[in-house]
């Protein structure tokens, strides 16, 4: 998954050998850079701090994900394809695990990682055959966030080859926010049916504005209503 040739892959592969060696906290960017055979100009050239470094193993992580996560079948239901989701990437971490119990148990996470973890979720819901698209779809991305977190420090911990307790405890908070989404579901769609009600007429597109927008599209292609 990462490439010792490239002079990237090679320094996030030097920073998590040496996150599981010894505490993340005690790693500077200068034995990140020695590790991997470079210079800390080298690495200043491609990260800026020890948080991008994890932001970047993190885009890594989701682009092996997205390769190997299993297609889901129409009548498969969307809990179950999340569920191999997440389990597809938690053995693509697999061997990383000592660097990573070393990186979180450092304290707060670099505000660098905070965007591309968010990504993650968004990635994993899309790969599940969740729409993420919108209010609705951020809200699902950030309950997903919540729910991959507690389920992450349990497979940290979570040393079982068959990874019994991580199944369980990711089976669990899957049944429970599966309960969430459908109440997110109907939150948002309340919400939109309310904003569309109350939209001021001037701002509502016109029969004219309609028919101009949809000139020339081919029949059974017809673009959906605008906002929708």
């Amino acid at each position: 998954m990462l490439d010792p040739t490239i002079p990237r892959d090679a320094l996030v592969a030097a920073a998590l050998r040496l996150a599981a060696e010894r505490p993340w906290a005690d790693v500077t960017l200068v034995d990140i850079a020695e590790a991997a055979g470079r210079t800390l100009p080298d690495l200043k050239k491609e990260f800026g701090s020890k948080g991008e470094i994890i932001a970047a193993f993190t885009g890594v992580v989701d682009d092996e994900v997205l390769a190997r996560a299993p297609k889901r079948t129409p009548a498969q239901p969307v809990r179950d394809t999340l569920f191999e989701v997440i389990m597809c990437r938690f053995d693509v971490l697999a061997p990383y695990r000592s660097g990573l119990r070393s990186i979180v148990q450092s304290g707060l996470p670099d505000p660098a990682q905070v965007r591309p973890a968010l990504e993650s979720q968004r990635w994993m819901l899309e790969a599940a055959g969740v729409n993420t698209a919108g209010l609705e779809g951020g809200f699902k991305v950030a309950g997903l966030a919540t729910l991959y977190g507690s389920v992450f420090r349990v497979w940290l911990a979570d040393d079982d080859p068959g990874q019994a307790r991580t199944m369980a405890a990711l089976d669990r908070r899957l049944r429970r926010g599966e309960r969430t989404l459908t109440r997110i579901e109907e939150v948002c769609s309340g919400l939109t049916r309310f904003v569309s009600a109350a939209m001021p007429r001037g701002f509502r597109a016109s029969p004219r504005a309609s028919d101009d927008a949809t000139a020339g599209a081919a029949p059974g292609n017809t673009p959906s209503t605008p906002g929708i």
